[in-house]
């Protein structure tokens, strides 16, 4: 185990949650098969990632939103025993209701005032169709709202920027540009593994803190690379 000043790390967990447009939309060219894809991708090296970092208990768990929003995986679920259920798509863009049931998840309790930063990643093809400025502000309001990395991949062009920067809400990362499923695949699998190595890494436990406000250190992002006319979404 690693160890600090006064004793070993003690095991913390790290909550992942995505949360994931299904509204109609996603359903055009293939998005939503494409983003099911990508996280199955993801998972057996998010397993990895454990395996390297036994200080920290990395707990996955996934919320869908369209008309509405729910859980779709609602059991913080162990890495090493995560399983992915795909999603289907149709219906609205209820983001800000997303954002309210996972703010009622970040509250202490049910959250552990010992867990690392949560690590929480918004995938969006669209405008909110809801009230998203009560869902950020409900969110920012709680301490790991505020203190969890928030990280946003656009899917396609129309997708809504300026929310999902505001989601984000650090100058320093802009949401990552997905305009093709290798693209899409290539940002979970960055977010899966590069963010989550570091919000597990020791120094996140021994309470890091940047020039941000971050209190995880934050990887350089990927490049968000051009996509030719015939693969663009």
């Amino acid at each position: 185990m690693n160890k600090r000043p006064g004793g070993e790390l003690a095991t913390r967990p790290l909550h992942f949650i995505l949360l994931a447009d299904c509204s109609g939309s996603m359903n055009i060219d293939g998005k939503i098969q494409a983003l099911n894809n990508a996280i199955r991708e993801a998972i057996p090296h998010m397993q990895a990632i454990a395996n390297e970092n036994p200080n920290a208990e990395i707990l996955v768990r996934a919320i869908k939103f369209s008309d509405g929003a729910e859980w779709h995986i609602s059991k913080p679920t162990p890495i090493e025993k995560f399983q992915w259920k795909d999603l289907a798509s149709g219906g609205l863009t209820d983001m800000g209701e997303a954002l309210n049931l996972l703010s009622e998840e970040l509250k202490i309790p049910p959250m552990s005032d010992r867990a690392l930063p949560p690590v929480l990643v918004l995938i969006s093809d669209g405008l909110p169709t809801d009230d998203i400025h009560h869902g950020l502000k409900t969110l920012m309001a709680l301490p790991w709202g505020k203190k969890a990395v928030r990280i946003a991949i656009a899917v396609g062009e129309d997708a809504d920027q300026e929310i999902l920067q505001r989601f984000i809400d650090n100058p320093d990362l802009k949401p990552l540009q997905a305009n093709n499923a290798d693209q899409l695949v290539k940002y979970i699998k960055w977010v899966s593994t590069v963010i989550l190595k570091s919000a597990s890494s020791p120094s996140s436990q021994v309470n890091y803190m940047n020039s941000s406000g971050m209190n995880v250190p934050i990887p350089k992002l990927p490049e968000n690379e051009p996509s030719s006319a015939a693969d663009v979404w």
